[in-house]
């Protein structure tokens, strides 16, 4: 979903439930306008208000959570980095082709995730070539000492742990927010929306009141689906832990 374009949607459904909240209110006979009906409307839309406050919510939680488990990879995936890079340091200059391919492996990655392009997609799916390479180089190590059998152990494992953090965060790429409770959700807006406005006086300052408070609405959703897209968009994770991580690295 493209938050843009559903922040627009949202908008305009909004507005539209204004104008029509204000249709109904000249069609409408007088005694379904008197005190006692719209008493009874507000209690009833303050249930739908609470309902929708509740559902957004949980959407704002499920975004959330998804966004900061991304980027808590997204650190984890950065320490890693200098780990393995520490570790074959210590190996000895023999390591130096194995850190050189991990280097091209890990800028390839930065390059995918976060393109220098504002106009191209994240891809978050890792380069299965890069990847090898850096296992190959890896596994070509030939110890001498028990020291570098010990780190040769290490580097493995944390360039699986690597690997793994990458496979998870192309398994947390799919959205986290449900398209039929947001559908319930906006529907609910355009109810409360309406009897707003079948309800407000006609007067400008009700009119603006209306139309700004549809204003913050949309732009709520649309801040919702940028949290969705933690890799595109405005609030897209930074890549400064990787490209400081990267720095490090032997070129």
């Amino acid at each position: 979903m493209d938050p843009t374009i559903v922040a627009i949607i949202v908008l305009i459904l909004l507005v539209a439930a204004i104008l029509i909240g204000r249709g109904l209110r000249r069609l409408l006979p007088g005694h379904h306008l008197n005190e006692e009906t719209k008493d009874t409307v507000k209690l009833a839309m303050g249930l739908v208000a609470t309902m929708a406050a509740l559902l957004l919510g949980l959407l704002v939680s499920s975004a959330k959570g998804s966004y900061d488990a991304d980027r808590t990879q997204v650190i984890q995936m950065a320490a890693k980095v200098s780990y393995v890079d520490r570790l074959l340091a210590l190996y000895g200059p023999e390591s130096m082709d194995a850190r050189k391919q991990f280097h091209v492996a890990i800028e390839d990655a930065i390059r995918r995730v976060w393109p220098k392009d504002k106009g191209s997609k994240a891809e978050l799916r890792p380069s299965i070539e890069a990847g090898d390479s850096v296992y190959l180089k890896i596994e070509a190590l030939s110890p001498n000492t028990d020291a570098q059998r010990k780190l040769k152990t290490l580097v493995e494992a944390g360039a699986a742990d690597l690997a793994q953090l990458r496979a998870l965060l192309v398994a947390h790429s799919g959205t986290s927010i449900s398209t039929p409770m947001l559908v319930v959700l906006v529907s609910w807006l355009v109810v409360i929306f309406a009897s707003f406005s079948l309800l407000a006086p006609q007067n400008m300052t009700a009119n603006v009141a209306l139309y700004v408070s549809a204003l913050a609405v949309a732009g709520a959703v649309f801040l919702l689906l940028e949290l969705d897209s933690p890799f595109n968009g405005i609030l897209k994770i930074p890549n400064r832990e990787m490209v400081n991580a990267l720095n490090q690295l032997p070129k």
